[in-house]
Formats: C-alpha cells, sequence, structure tokens
C-alpha cells in the first residue's frame, strides 16, 4: 500500500474513468475486499477530522490576568502584604479579580467551528465490497471504495463519478454556486475550478436528484471539506483595533507609571523626611492612583451595551470587541449567493417571437404581474406568452409550499421552482392537466418533455436547454400563428439575457393524437414548435442595494467575492452597485498571482468570480497587507475560512451554515445586508462612546497622580491612601463613567470616512485634554488640601474633602464629556437620561462612604459638616466652565483651519 501514498493529492477530474479505477486498485464491480479496505484505512486513516486540542476553564480564565496593568497592581498588592496593610491588600486583588471576571464572562463563545463542520459529515455510505452492496459508517469509508448515491443522500467523502443519472448535487455551501450542479462523468481539463467540476461529488455536499456512483479519492482531512478544516484550524485568533490600541496605551502606560514611581522614590528617599514604609505606601498610593484599573472593566460593559443594541436591530455579535471593529471597516467582502441575492430563483424575462417581458417579484412568494412596456399584460392579447408559462409549469416536477412562518419555499431544483412561481403570479385559468407521460431530464439530452391532454388532441411539451431545442425545432409560435423558425434572432435574444447574467431556459411544444399516451425522445425529432425563452437570476436583496449606498456614503467599499460565474457576477453587481459591470477578476487568474500582486488587485477590483475558500481567504489576507479593516459575509461552509481570518466575520443567521456562524464574530439574524451599515452606525457610535470614557476617566487618574507626586515634592501630607485612590478610580468608573455608554450618535458620524487601523487611541488632541483637566483637577484639589491644612482642619477630614473634591469634580467633568469638541448644550442635552440617574448615585454613593460608619473604617473617612459640601460643588462648576472655554476656542481654531 506504500505505493497508494501519491494518490491522495492527484487532479481527478482530468482523468479518464479506466485510470482512475487503475489507480486507486479498485474494481468497477466488486469494489475493494474487506481486507483491503482495513489496510487502506490503516494506510490513510479513518473518514473523520482530527479534532483540535481544547484549552481548559482555568487557563482561559488566568488568560484575563496577562495585562501589564494589572502585573503592576498585583506587585502593589504583594508590597502592601508586606507592610501589613491587610484592607489594601484585599481591595486590590479583588479589583483585579473583578476585571478578570468580566474579561472571562464576557469573552465570545468556545470555538465551535470545526465541531459544526464535523456535524455537516455523513454518518452512513452506501457501498460495494466484494461485490456486495452494503451500507457501512461513513467514518469507515476507505479510499477506492465505490459509493452509491440517492436523492437526499449527504455525499460522504470526495469522489470521482463513474455513473450520473440525471444527477445534481446542491453545492452552494461549498462552492458559492446558486444551482444543483448537473453531474456528469466526462473528463475535465485539469484547469477547471472547483465549481465547475462536473465529475467530482464532494463531502457534505447533498444530492438533490438523480442517481450515481463514483469512487472515493479523498476522505478526512484530505477532502475539499477538510482542507476548509485544515485552513480554519491553522488560521491564528486576530487581535481587533480596539484590543492592539489598548495594548500599546497599556504598555506605555505601564513603563511611564514605573519610571514616575521609581524617580519618586528616590527623591522622597534622598530628599525628603519619609520613612521606607511610609514612602513605600505613597508610591503604591501613586501606582495605583495612575493605574486606570477600571478602564479594562468599564469598557467591556460598554462594549456588552453595544452588543445589546445591536442585537435589537437583528446583529448578534459573538465577541465583544467586533462590536467596536465594526465601526472602523473600511471594506465589506460578502458573498452573492443568499447574501447579497435571495439565493432564491426568479424568473425576470419572458422572451416571445414577437415580444419581451418583464416579471416582477421576487423569489418564491408568486406576487407578482407580466409586463409589457412597462403596462401590465393582458393574457386574452397574449396567447403565445400563456402557452409559454403554461408550458413550464406543466413541464415541470417542482412544487411549492409555506413553512410555519408563511415564508415560501419549493420543494425541488430551484429552476423549477421559479417556473412554478411564473406561472401562480399570472392571472390565467390555474386547472389542473392531466398528465400522460413523461421523459424526465437528463444531462446527455438537457431537456425535459411531458405528454399532456389537450381537448380533442394532446400535446407534447417540452423545457430545456435553448441549444438543444434550438436543433429539435422546425417552426416558431408567433402572434398570427406558426412561422419559419428564425435561429439568430433567438440566439441574439440568448446574449443579450445572458449580459444581464439570467441563466436562460426554452420551451417547445407539438400536437399529437388523442390516442398517444406514451412518450420517448424517438417522438421529438419533428414537428417542434418553439415557444419563447425566460430570463432567471439569484435575485438581489432590495435592501441590500440601499444598504451598498449607505456603505458608500461612510467610505465603505464593498466587494464580492463568490462562487458563482463572472458574467452573473458582473452583472448583478452592476444592478446593485458593486463595481461597473466590466471589470472582475476570476479565480485561475487569482490562482497564479503572488500575494505582491494580489494585493493590488484586491484594492483595484470589486468583483471576483469563480473563487474557492483557499481564494477568498488570500484576499481577505491581501486586503489587510495593506492595514485595511475589513469583514467579510457569507452563509456556506466555503465562506468560513475568510470570515475566521477577516478582522469582522459576518454570517447569515437563516440561511447560514452552523460553521460559517461559528466562525464569525457577527451574525445577522435576519439575514439582511442592509443589518451591516445599521451595525457599522452602532459600531462607531460605540468607538465615539469608548474615547469619550477615556477622555473622562484618565483625568481623574492624572489628578491623584499630580496630587501624590506633588506631596511628595512638596514633603506635605499624603491626600489619599491607596485604598481611598481604588475607592475614587472604581465608583468613577462603575457609576457616572457607564452613561457615556449610553450617548448618542454624533451628527454625521455615518458621512466621514473609517478611521485608520493605526490610529492611536490617544491622539495628541486628547493627550492635552486629559492633561489639561489632570492639572485643573489635581492643582485645584492640592491647593484646597494645603488651605485646609493650613486652617487647622485635622488630617482624616482633609482626606475626606480630597476624595469629595475629586469625585465631585469628576462628575460635573462628563457633562464636558458628552461631546469631545461640541458644547454641553449642543444637541439634546437631556436626551442621556442615563447621565443624571448616574449622578444622583454617585452622590448617593458618596454620601454612604463619608456618613456610614463602617465605610468610615473601612476606608479611612469622617464625617462632614454640611459646610464642607460647598468646596468640592463650587470647584466643580468652574472645572465644567474652564472646559467648556477650552472646547469653544478649540471649535474657533477648527473653524480656522476650514
Amino acid at each position: 500500500m506504500k505505493k497508494e501514498r501519491n494518490v491522495l493529492h492527484r487532479d481527478w477530474h482530468s482523468m479518464e474513468i479506466g485510470r482512475v479505477l487503475g489507480l486507486l486498485g479498485t474494481n468497477v464491480i466488486k469494489g475493494l475486499t474487506e481486507t483491503e479496505a482495513g489496510a487502506r484505512l490503516h494506510e490513510f486513516g479513518e473518514n473523520v477530522l482530527p479534532e483540535k486540542k481544547k484549552e481548559s476553564k482555568l487557563i482561559r480564565f488566568f488568560r484575563h490576568f496577562n495585562d501589564v496593568l494589572i502585573y503592576i497592581l498585583l506587585v502593589a498588592a504583594v508590597v502592601t502584604v508586606l507592610l501589613g496593610h491587610w484592607a489594601d491588600t484585599v481591595v486590590i486583588v479583588v479589583v483585579a479579580v473583578i476585571n478578570a471576571c468580566i474579561g472571562y464572562f464576557q469573552e465570545g463563545k468556545a470555538e465551535k467551528a470545526l465541531e459544526d463542520i464535523k456535524k455537516m459529515l455523513s454518518h452512513t455510505a452506501q457501498v460495494i465490497r466484494e461485490g456486495k452492496r452494503i451500507e457501512i459508517g461513513a467514518s469507515h469509508l476507505a479510499v477506492g471504495d465505490l459509493v452509491m448515491l440517492h436523492p437526499g443522500d449527504k455525499v460522504p467523502a470526495d469522489l470521482r463519478l463513474i455513473k450520473a443519472d440525471n444527477l445534481r448535487i446542491e453545492e452552494s455551501a461549498l462552492t458559492g454556486e446558486s444551482l444543483p450542479s448537473q453531474k456528469r462523468t466526462s473528463v475535465l481539463s485539469i484547469e477547471t475550478p472547483l465549481g465547475d467540476r462536473s465529475n467530482m461529488a464532494f463531502s457534505t455536499t447533498t444530492v438533490s436528484a438523480g442517481t450515481g456512483m463514483g469512487v472515493v479519492v479523498a476522505t478526512g482531512q484530505q477532502t475539499e471539506i477538510g482542507k476548509i478544516n485544515r485552513l480554519m484550524s491553522e488560521l491564528q485568533p486576530i487581535t481587533t483595533p480596539l484590543l492592539r490600541q489598548t495594548a500599546r496605551f497599556g504598555k506605555s502606560v505601564s513603563l511611564v507609571i514605573i519610571i514616575i514611581a521609581v524617580l519618586v522614590f528616590v527623591f522622597g528617599y534622598f530628599f525628603r523626611d519619609y520613612s521606607v514604609g511610609e514612602l513605600l505606601m505613597s508610591v503604591i498610593g501613586l501606582t495605583v492612583a495612575a493605574i486606570p484599573e477600571g478602564l479594562p472593566a468599564i469598557l467591556s460593559i460598554i462594549l456588552a451595551i453595544g452588543v445589546q443594541n445591536m442585537a435589537k436591530r437583528k446583529a448578534i455579535i459573538r465577541t465583544l470587541p467586533s462590536v467596536e471593529t465594526l465601526g472602523s471597516v473600511a471594506v465589506i467582502c460578502s458573498d452573492k449567493t443568499g447574501t447579497l441575492t435571495k439565493n432564491e430563483m426568479t424568473v425576470k424575462t419572458l422572451v416571445t417571437s414577437d415580444a419581451r417581458f418583464e416579471v416582477t417579484g421576487t423569489g418564491y412568494s408568486p406576487c407578482g404581474e407580466v409586463l409589457r412596456d412597462e403596462a401590465i399584460v393582458d393574457f386574452t392579447a397574449e396567447p403565445v406568452l400563456e402557452t409559454l408559462i403554461g408550458c413550464f409549469y406543466i413541464c415541470n416536477e417542482a412544487s411549492l409550499g409555506k413553512d410555519d412562518e408563511d415564508n415560501w419555499y419549493v420543494k425541488g431544483d430551484p429552476t423549477e421552482g421559479a417556473l412554478i412561481t411564473l406561472y401562480e403570479k399570472v392571472p390565467v385559468d390555474h386547472h389542473e392537466t392531466e398528465r400522460l407521460a413523461t421523459v424526465p431530464f437528463d444531462s446527455e439530452y438537457k431537456y425535459m418533455a411531458t405528454l399532456a391532454e389537450a381537448g380533442n388532441k394532446n400535446v407534447v411539451y417540452i423545457k430545456g436547454a435553448p441549444d438543444r431545442l434550438f436543433d429539435m425545432a422546425e417552426q416558431e409560435k408567433g402572434a398570427y400563428g406558426t412561422q419559419t423558425f428564425d435561429r439568430s434572432y433567438w440566439e441574439e435574444r440568448i446574449v443579450e439575457l445572458a449580459g444581464q447574467g439570467q441563466r436562460v431556459i426554452g420551451a417547445a411544444y407539438k400536437f399529437v393524437d388523442k390516442e398517444k399516451t406514451d412518450l420517448s425522445h424517438d417522438d421529438l425529432h419533428h414537428g417542434i414548435v418553439f415557444l419563447g425563452l425566460a430570463g432567471i437570476i439569484d435575485p438581489p436583496r432590495e435592501e441590500a442595494i440601499e444598504a451598498i449606498k449607505q456603505c458608500a456614503e461612510a467610505g465603505i467599499r464593498v466587494k464580492m467575492i463568490t462562487g458563482d460565474h463572472i458574467e452573473t457576477a458582473k452583472s448583478i453587481g452592476l444592478e446593485m452597485g458593486i463595481g461597473d459591470g466590466v471589470k472582475a477578476l476570476e479565480g485561475k487568474i487569482i490562482e497564479v498571482m503572488s500575494d505582491e500582486e494580489l494585493e493590488s488587485v484586491a484594492v483595484e477590483y470589486d468583483i471576483f468570480a469563480r473563487t474557492s475558500p483557499e481564494h477568498k481567504l488570500r484576499l481577505v489576507k491581501a486586503l489587510q497587507a495593506r492595514n485595511i479593516i475589513c469583514a467579510m459575509t457569507g452563509d456556506g461552509v466555503n465562506d468560513a475560512p475568510a470570515l475566521k481570518k477577516a478582522d469582522v466575520g459576518i454570517a447569515m443567521g437563516i440561511k447560514g451554515t452552523e460553521v460559517t456562524k461559528d466562525a464569525a464574530e457577527m451574525v445577522l439574524a435576519d439575514d439582511n445586508f442592509s443589518t451591516i451599515a445599521a451595525a457599522v452606525e452602532e459600531g462607531r457610535r460605540v468607538y465615539d462612546n469608548l474615547k469619550k470614557t477615556i477622555l473622562f476617566i484618565l483625568p481623574t487618574n492624572g489628578a491623584e497622580s499630580f496630587l501624590i507626586i506633588a506631596s511628595i515634592l512638596f514633603g506635605t501630607l499624603m491626600p489619599l491612601t491607596p485604598i481611598q485612590i481604588l475607592w475614587v478610580n472604581m465608583v468613577t468608573s462603575v457609576t457616572i463613567s457607564l452613561a457615556l455608554a449610553f450617548e448618542k450618535l454624533e451628527p454625521d458620524t455615518m458621512k466621514r470616512p473609517p478611521r485608520a487601523s493605526r490610529t492611536p487611541l490617544l491622539d495628541g488632541y486628547f493627550i492635552w485634554r486629559i492633561l489639561f483637566v489632570s492639572i485643573l483637577i489635581g492643582g485645584g484639589t492640592l491647593l484646597l488640601n494645603l488651605y485646609l491644612l493650613n486652617s487647622g482642619v485635622d488630617e482624616m477630614t482633609v482626606r475626606t474633602v480630597t476624595i469629595q473634591t475629586i469625585v465631585i469634580t469628576q462628575m460635573f467633568h462628563l457633562y464636558n464629556s458628552r461631546s469631545i469638541r461640541r458644547s454641553a448644550f449642543c444637541g439634546d442635552f437631556w436626551g442621556n437620561k442615563a447621565v443624571f440617574v448616574v449622578s444622583a448615585l454617585l452622590i448617593l454613593l458618596q454620601l454612604s462612604i463619608t456618613y456610614l460608619p463602617f465605610m468610615n473604617q473601612v476606608f479611612g473617612t469622617v464625617a462632614l459638616p454640611v459646610s464642607y459640601w460647598l468646596y468640592p460643588f463650587i470647584f466643580g462648576f468652574l472645572i465644567f466652565v474652564v472646559v467648556e472655554i477650552e472646547k469653544w476656542v478649540m471649535r474657533l481654531l477648527d473653524s480656522k483651519r476650514i
């Protein structure tokens, strides 16, 4: 069997059946013996996909401590233990654990995509072994086994077909092709792309009609679905722009904190009269003050609120950071079938020898009309058209139905379903016609024929590929009777419809004697009268067209990456506003391009057709190589690797496979592309509110740090203890900062272009504002602190006033932060009720730390006389006014730059 190793990597579609059987060492009559099958199972392994090692819940939990800011916080906790300050230790550790818990519980569901691919595999297979047909577990299929295929079967492995009797296989989830693939056994060119390999059947696809037999050429990881599984398992998790920004921010802050802490300790030790213990506690206080330990929690909470808002808009977010990433998406790469289009075939055009007709309505819902020159057709004046539609209905094996939610669906071939829907739309007598005999559709003949009763005669209706019907037709039906068949006219009409991305079906008929009750191919060789053509498309979603316009206004480019034919893709793209209807690139060209060449065309082109899963993945990587934040949408298994690699993977919730949903960060509950535009809008709002939150929180840390550094430099009383600093940081983070998560969308948010992927979390203006407000609050509080000490106020009262001053001033600053540049009173001042609710809650918490005895004992505070409350409120109002003046000055400068 060692010689068989090379059989796993061959272009089976380009080989004669005899050579395939010879290479695989199997017999078309007897198949493999049980001994041979067992040996090959041992050689190649079972027909299963490999398991992925799972990470334990404990490791996943402790991963949330892997942050440099948390490391510094934990070191501070160890030092407080050594100094015997147990209360400080407990509070610091609790803060770190709370942050880890929030991160653990708010992260997306565990990766299930590989498990769901396994669920798609067939459980059993009918094979021929030792000349007998038996049923075995699909996992025991061996390379070289002969597999029988019947309607409804799930293909259990990759097969080279050796028999195909009207065999059609649904492959849309794997190839993106919207119609079932008609299978045959003839040899194909070696360059034939995956979606056109009509002599192959692929694992996990479903037989929709006919029967066949194939020889197993690949199992398990070597199948096409196995390759997708491997692509997904090899992909490294991608970090979002926000995570990258916060990681850089955390490292920068940590470095600054450590340097300042060391310098302050050295200065205090050599130039001020502090004991080592007191100085260590002061430095720990500085460290705790400078670390925005509440920021990870508040970011998670704001993102979680964004998740809830998106869920209301039919966008289900599976990973929290993806909420923000949506706001920075610059390119949306979309699959066509089922995403931009409905994946419901629809008759769009009808052509007779005298006229062209347009059909309204989309999908399988029988709602619509037939128009001629934009006027509703009077069928009494169009007998040829009525006969044409009747032919499509009678010569048909499909049927329409409704599910429990009143959604229409088709039983049978989607193309035939579209013709049934057409018949149900038109206002003609829908009487049932008795069918006497049928010649079923066969891939060799490419037509179907039906013998039916028609008054004092019987009639043969024929439906199929136009070129085959052209060969059979002798006449054509016109408004004034039959006339000589004009083939050139009909070929021109076919080119016209094909150029519009429509698949063309022809119809013809002939009358026979009433006594004739049987039908064969020989009956169709003469007397055939051609009726007309039907142009069928997978219609675009109307709401998706509008959504693409919204994306364009927001500076977001939509690219179509589909497995469908290039002409269809260009036509649909032009109709939807993607591309120019001319420029498009096929997968076979992508195949031979280098990564550098692909980067260029990935940016230049908007339509990519006949693509494989590997092509889609390469295109996403090419865009990311240009620092473009991209989203990928899709519904099939073939989309899953690209969805997982993209910055945001977006799956269809209704028609999407479970594999696709679990590889994605976002699932559209309504399969509506327009929901993406709404999600982008929400993502931008979330990011704006995140920046407002940072702009609000960091001045608290800055003010506290300023106070402590100044106190050590001047050798005065430490204004706050570490535990008091933690109270100030957490109370501002988990109360008033939360209100900013509910701020409404800023004007023109969806008119500005996406931000660049390398945009820093804090730009120059943010750094200025944070330093400006930090010095205002910290400097003002320090002056107040010195004033009270010089007035003879005791230390605990001074520290209590200091806590109140910083917190109440931040409450006033909250109203400044509701808009980064605009006035606090601009727009809907009362629109965000959360601002006023959390302000009241904050005052309640501050009263509790001041007047509740057990809080006094834990945090080292005392009850304040009422007159002392004037200091924080007057100071807070002054800070509010000064910041509003600064914003006004900045707006003036902005207007001058314009």
